[in-house]
């Protein structure tokens, strides 16, 4: 891990438990940001072109506030990581929820909330209109940080995690039974995946592959990058998911106007398609839920998804009338019971598994 040494700037690397107390800067990336060579070059000649860039001064305020809190480290993700690197560039990204998770406090610079000088109502307003709550990268920043102090563009306090837990979670979607400093670890790692999901729905990021790598860490999942492979990044990503968990949540996404047209995949196309489906939930006290944990392993095929489920009869009385529309067979609506019955469920009277019900229904159409 590379730090920054808050009182000199020179870059300092460290490994494991060598690894000293440090801050960490949250932020939504500008025009202006310093790469790792800029930050190089100005301490190499004192270069004035890196002090012009906003995102100059956006480090030199972190490093103050990280000497006020007496650290002596302080990581950021513009210049400290060698972005002309691919081998230290996914080293970063499949280390980077961690080391948020292991720093001593983290710093979220809102570069679009103006100076904390009206009221604080404007301020809480001006807080939620953030760009930092719509991005997929500050998404694990927000999740792994245990301590997070909210600053404004000219470093004046907002407010911390723990204080503003209402109005984040308000704007996000996360619990805040998530977000919380006593239970926000615990209650992460023992959420289900379709919920997961859905905190990332409605984010964006600006290369589309980084809306599956800013995940990672979320999942504990580690893989390679390979930017220009697209959104089947986010395939990669469900796939290395199912080789780590029995969680059939992942399959709890529904049909709307971002899946391509004759989509077929068990596997959702893109994270929007979780959007409502935070409530989805397992039976974990059922005795269908205990019969699936004596399955055969499912894993993807050249062919797609190759999986052993349940099925059971359910009394058509007991099923949804989306799914009786197009039930003609007895299998057909055998399999559909299996989709309204499994151990998933999702409130509102929404598709819990769209993968699935689409298959159903090639399999009526057939």
């Amino acid at each position: 891990m590379r730090l920054i040494d808050v009182k000199n700037y020179v870059f300092q690397e460290f490994l494991g438990s060598q690894t000293p107390k440090y801050a960490i800067l949250s932020h939504t990336w500008g025009h202006e940001e310093v790469t790792h060579q800029e930050w190089l070059g100005w301490l190499a000649t004192g270069s004035s072109s890196a002090m012009k860039k906003q995102g100059f001064q956006k480090i030199m305020g972190a490093c103050k506030q990280a000497k006020e809190d007496h650290l002596d480290g302080l990581w950021v993700d513009t210049n400290c990581i060698d972005k002309t690197s691919s081998a230290e560039l996914t080293e970063a990204i499949n280390s980077m929820y961690a080391w948020y998770r292991d720093s001593t406090i983290c710093y979220c610079y809102m570069a679009d909330v103006p100076t904390a000088s009206s009221s604080d109502d404007d301020i809480l307003t001006l807080f939620r209109e953030s760009r930092w709550h719509t991005r997929g990268w500050t998404l694990q920043e927000l999740l792994a940080s245990r301590q997070i102090v909210f600053y404004s563009q000219s470093w004046t306090v907002i407010g911390t995690k723990d204080t503003l837990l209402s109005p984040i979670s308000a704007v996000t979607g996360i619990e805040e039974s998530c977000l919380a400093e006593a239970t926000g670890q615990d209650r992460i790692r023992f959420a289900n995946i379709s919920m997961k999901m859905s905190w990332v729905a409605k984010r964006k990021t600006t290369r589309v592959e980084d809306i599956a790598y800013c995940m990672l860490g979320i999942f504990d999942i580690n893989m390679p990058l390979l930017y220009g492979e697209g959104m089947k990044a986010f395939t990669r990503l469900q796939e290395e998911i199912l080789r780590s968990t029995n969680d059939h949540t992942i399959f709890c996404w529904a049909l709307d106007e971002t899946v391509p047209e004759g989509w077929i995949s068990m596997l959702a196309p893109t994270p929007q398609t979780f959007k409502d489906s935070a409530d989805s939930r397992s039976f974990r006290n059922s005795a269908l839920y205990y019969e699936s944990l004596s399955m055969t392993p499912y894993s993807m095929t050249n062919i797609g998804l190759s999986i052993t489920l349940p099925v059971i009869f359910t009394p058509k009385a007991c099923m949804p009338s989306w799914m009786l529309s197009s039930m003609p067979t007895r299998m057909t609506r055998s399999i559909c019971a299996y989709a309204w019955s499994t151990p998933l469920w999702s409130s509102g009277g929404r598709n819990p598994c769209g993968g699935l019900w689409r298959w159903i229904r090639k399999v009526s159409e057939a």
